[in-house]
């Protein structure tokens, strides 16, 4: 061991964060179920690609009128 070393620093946010997950285990699988809720979806490419051909081109001057 060196007599240089320092402790290993660890900041405030890092210590609440293993404290949190100390206190509540299963707080890294509610973590998880929430994701596959909102982002872990199977696409289906062919139903985009249609959305994708059946927009229409937005004009320049979206709130002119064509008076």
């Amino acid at each position: 061991m060196s007599i240089f070393r320092r402790p290993d620093y660890q900041s405030d946010a890092t210590q609440f964060i293993n404290q949190l997950k100390a206190q509540k285990p299963e707080l890294e699988a509610q973590q998880r179920a929430g994701r596959a809720l909102l982002w872990d979806k199977a696409v289906d490419r062919s139903a985009w690609q249609e959305y994708r051909e059946a927009q229409v081109a937005q004009k320049p001057y979206v709130y002119q009128t064509n008076s």
